[in-house]
């Protein structure tokens, strides 16, 4: 009887250890996700006078991102698919102190190369870019993978460049922002929304998210908030 009553005591706080675990994992907050954000700016024709724009978003994913997100900002050049391209890059230090220093660093470098550009390139390789970009974040490994391409989307290849091919963007959420209309719009307006149809198209069939952000007064949609 002695040995029964102290399997069932053990049976019992077996049942009770077993209740309290369940309830915990299900109370547990769900793990939060690291995010990696790298974005395109196009330095050509009239962009360079939208950059103060740019740098408007980049401070503030500066001042949203957490320690362990990473942050990158790159050029959109005449032959953007080279790393060269790649301004300032980041992954935050899991320490708070550190990871700002990280910032201010990354916010004064990216300042001064934004102050130093004077005209524009010569040429608009988005596809290239978007190619370096998707390398950068799959390397980050992070949960959530975020590109933002500021430009008017309108490619302009050197002579010989290749870019009508299917582009890769799993897994990533395209966010295009700032598209400005160019003069050739106004004429016809097709044009504008072709662009970015043909845009969309090739993202979405690259089985990435695409989405167009022009009210930069809404960058609180730009990114998930952990």
């Amino acid at each position: 009887m002695r040995l029964l009553n102290t399997l069932t005591t053990r049976g019992r706080l077996a049942v009770a250890a077993l209740a309290v675990s369940l309830v915990l994992s299900g109370c547990g907050e769900p793990p939060i996700k690291s995010r990696a954000v790298y974005m395109l700016m196009d330095i050509s024709g009239t962009y360079t006078e939208q950059l103060d724009k740019a740098e408007k978003i980049m401070n503030y994913l500066l001042a949203t991102l957490n320690t362990g997100d990473s942050l990158a900002l790159a050029r959109i050049d005449s032959a953007s698919f080279n790393e060269e391209d790649i301004i300032v890059q980041a992954t935050f230090d899991a320490r708070p102190s550190a990871a700002n220093d990280q910032k201010r660093a990354f916010q004064k470098q990216m300042h001064d190369f934004i102050a130093s550009v004077n005209g524009g390139s010569a040429y608009t390789d988005v596809t290239g870019g978007v190619m370096q970009a998707v390398d950068y974040l799959n390397e980050t490994e992070a949960g959530e993978k975020y590109l933002l391409v500021f430009s008017d989307l309108a490619e302009d290849l050197p002579e010989g460049h290749i870019r009508d091919f299917p582009i890769d963007v799993a897994g990533i959420q395209v966010v295009a922002l700032n598209v400005t209309k160019l003069n050739r719009d106004n004429i016809d307006p097709r044009d504008y929304q072709t662009r970015l149809d043909a845009w969309q198209a090739r993202v979405v069939d690259g089985g990435g998210e695409w989405r167009v952000l022009n009210d930069l007064e809404r960058m609180d949609r730009l990114i998930a908030m952990n």
